[in-house]
């Protein structure tokens, strides 16, 4: 059976230049937008009276994989008399619905039932492989087709008495589609030309959707402006400032914006980058108007939504684990230093005005939004996460943490640790690519960063000097840049490891920058981690330690303080605490552009315990890493040797010097800092392949 993406796909495929599939439909088309309704070669079917039917309809369509009958009866059957036999009644009339002769769409697989929707049109897999595809990159045309597939509401009118896990989940979907059709009409009045008068039934209708999008109420205003309907614009204004006003929001930059277009119209000179035109400036994270990106990305996390029992009523976010999981999620985020995080109050007020995370993204004008839930189940808990663009609805990042109720509070702590450390470090690869996009002469300080920490993670000369450019160019942007100063620190740490320039300078330069880093934030747990590696080039490991643990005591989700802890420890201190630091760091972060580097600090240190097969093992996983450099590949072949493993050794051997003919043992420890008991340890490899 085809899976739901490829589903999409065939839509998709099937239904351009056209995506609204309409003109004389050809085969089953499904509308889930707005009232559900099933046509075949555009006939409409009666549909089956029961909600239950029409629910487990629309649950299937949407599931991704096959859902077990179990889940099917939890969901739609509140404690039946016989929920299978309900579900298998229920299962029959979706049989006499979608299957055809030689085409069954409702299918069984083993104790699970799925949907096979693959040749049918099917509105909300269209916008799902649109949102997939980028909002952002949509032209017009293409945009207004999507558009008129939202006919009305998420499967409007199908809410289920008594029925709270599947209005919920009903709740949750309104507001995934409700959030994709408002970020379509944003980009879609975005596209249309200034004096378009389509540009005012598309805002209309965004406003609808996200009432305090301050945003949107700027583009109304400035095509009133433009318009010189001053007297609307001022009623408009009049009716945002009041209901602004009853949910405790601040309406000056709008006032503002207004102001300054009512003095420009009345000039006679609205210019091209006034808020009349489409070019308008968005609020940045602080809440004010500035035509600058902040340096920071800015992400709000709303409270998780607290489930009491499988299948029991659903409530807000209203205290218990749910609460305390939000907090802890939004202080450790705040620690790490590298996002603007709407505080606490913020967040949790709107929730408790019932201003859902959809509305909620706007009205704070973010780039990132996260939520999700949490649900205690006997002796488990269930945290669902999810991690959005907020402009563009694009799901960066979703998961389930599934785990054991022993100890609630140490669970708790190790989800928020790991939900924390995805966060950032999805966020961040997300603004590196989006950097290495740009043209190099538009980037601001936060943009030019990213760029510069996308050539630093190819580990290469070439780019490792590229990566310096660009951090230059972001201290020069923004002297009070910590995290730049510290990516400047690290390219000048591996052009010293790596002996890509002069050893002693880049020593001196790697130090001067990292202190750079520290006066301009010394909470900022890079800038410690900076002068950590720093310390370490120069031989002052107790210093060096003593910056990595500050690193870490100052957010303990940094995975790169944990794995450069592992790393000193690996080569010249407690080899059981640099396996402990690296297992964690890659419990942080399993992703890691570093990761060749905490595996192979495990490796070190395994090998230093005598644990010969199993620092070989860990050693070939480091430098299968595609980024791996040579010494990573010598750490191989070192282990490899000395595990009596020599033909793997010698592939390892002849592969460094492909690249580096004349590597030796002493290129090698004298990149590293290595103990008596180590330097031993790898000079015993070296003689057994040859490169002593």
């Amino acid at each position: 059976m085809e899976t739901q993406s490829e589903s999409a796909q065939t839509v998709l495929a099937a239904s351009k230049p056209s995506d609204s599939g309409g003109g004389g439909q050809r085969g089953v088309h499904v509308q889930m937008l707005g009232p559900l309704s099933v046509s075949r070669d555009g006939v409409a079917q009666t549909l089956p009276a029961s909600r239950k039917v029409r629910a487990l309809f629309a649950y299937l369509a949407l599931a991704p994989r096959a859902v077990g009958r179990t889940q099917l009866c939890a969901l739609l059957w509140d404690v039946p008399n016989d929920p299978r036999g309900e579900l298998r009644w229920c299962l029959s009339k979706l049989r006499s619905l979608l299957d055809e002769s030689g085409r069954r769409r409702v299918q069984t697989i083993g104790d699970a039932v799925a949907l096979d929707l693959s040749d049918c049109f099917v509105d909300v897999e269209v916008i799902d492989r649109a949102t997939a595809e980028g909002i952002a990159t949509l032209d017009e045309a293409r945009l207004r087709s999507l558009s008129t597939l939202f006919v009305g509401e998420f499967l409007d009118g199908l809410e289920i008495d008594r029925n709270a896990q599947f209005n919920s989940w009903l709740t949750a979907q309104r507001r995934r589609y409700r959030v994709r059709h408002t970020a379509m009409l944003e980009h879609l009045v975005i596209r249309l030309p200034n004096n378009s008068n389509e540009v005012f039934g598309y805002v209309e209708k965004w406003l609808e959707l996200a009432p305090f999008d301050q945003t949107a109420h700027k583009f109304l205003l400035g095509g009133l402006a433009r318009r010189g309907l001053l007297r609307d614009g001022d009623e408009h204004l009049a009716a945002t400032e009041r209901m602004f006003e009853a949910e405790g929001l601040d309406c000056a930059p709008i006032r503002k914006m207004w102001h300054q277009g009512r003095v420009e119209h009345a000039a006679g000179a609205l210019s091209q980058a006034s808020p009349a035109s489409n070019e308008i400036p968005a609020l940045d994270a602080h809440g004010g108007g500035s035509a600058l990106t902040p340096r920071r990305a800015s992400i709000a996390v709303m409270p998780f939504i607290e489930h009491d029992t499988p299948r029991g009523s659903v409530g807000n976010a209203g205290g218990g684990f749910a609460d305390g999981l939000t907090h802890d999620v939004i202080t450790r985020l705040a620690k790490l230093r590298s996002l603007f995080v709407i505080a606490q109050g913020t967040v949790f007020a709107l929730s408790e005005k019932s201003i859902g995370t959809e509305a909620a993204e706007r009205t704070l004008n973010v780039d990132y939004v996260a939520g999700g839930s949490l649900l205690r189940e006997e002796n488990r808990i269930i945290v669902s996460v999810e991690l959005a663009e907020a402009r563009t609805a694009r799901i960066v990042w979703t998961e389930v943490f599934d785990e054991n109720l022993d100890n609630a509070f140490l669970v708790l702590n190790e989800i928020g640790n790991r939900i924390v450390a995805s966060i950032a470090s999805e966020i961040e690869t997300v603004e590196r690519n989006r950097a290495i996009l740009k043209p190099p002469n538009s980037l601001n300080a936060w943009e030019a960063h990213h760029r510069g920490l996308w050539h630093m993670y190819r580990f290469n000369k070439v780019d490792n000097d590229r990566a310096a450019h660009f951090f230059q160019k972001a201290v020069h942007l923004d002297p009070t840049f910590a995290r730049a100063y510290a990516g400047l620190s690290f390219t000048h740490w591996q052009n010293a490891f790596q002996r890509w320039a002069e050893r002693e300078q880049q020593i001196d330069n790697a130090f001067e920058s990292a202190g750079q880093s520290l006066i301009a934030d010394d909470r900022d747990p890079a800038a410690h981690w900076a002068m950590g590696r720093a310390l370490w080039l120069r031989g002052r490991q107790d210093q060096s330690l003593v910056e990595l643990e500050t690193a870490v005591d100052l957010s303990p989700n940094f995975a790169l303080g944990h794995y450069t802890l592992a790393f000193v420890h690996s080569t010249s201190g407690d080899p059981r605490a640099a396996i402990a630091s690296s297992d964690h760091s890659r419990h942080l972060s399993p992703f890691d552009p570093l990761l060749f580097g905490m595996l192979g600090t495990r490796a070190m240190a395994l090998l230093r315990l005598g644990q010969l097969d199993d620092a070989a093992d860990w050693a070939v996983k480091a430098a299968a890493r595609p980024n791996a450099h040579a010494h990573i590949l010598a750490i191989a072949a070192h282990c490899l040797a000395l595990a009596n493993r020599i033909d793997e050794a010698n592939a390892f051997t002849a592969q460094i010097r492909k690249t580096l003919p004349h590597y030796r043992l002493d290129d090698f420890l004298s990149a590293f800092r290595f103990s008596p008991d180590a330097e031993a340890l790898f000079r015993q490899g070296a003689e057994r392949i040859g490169i002593a």
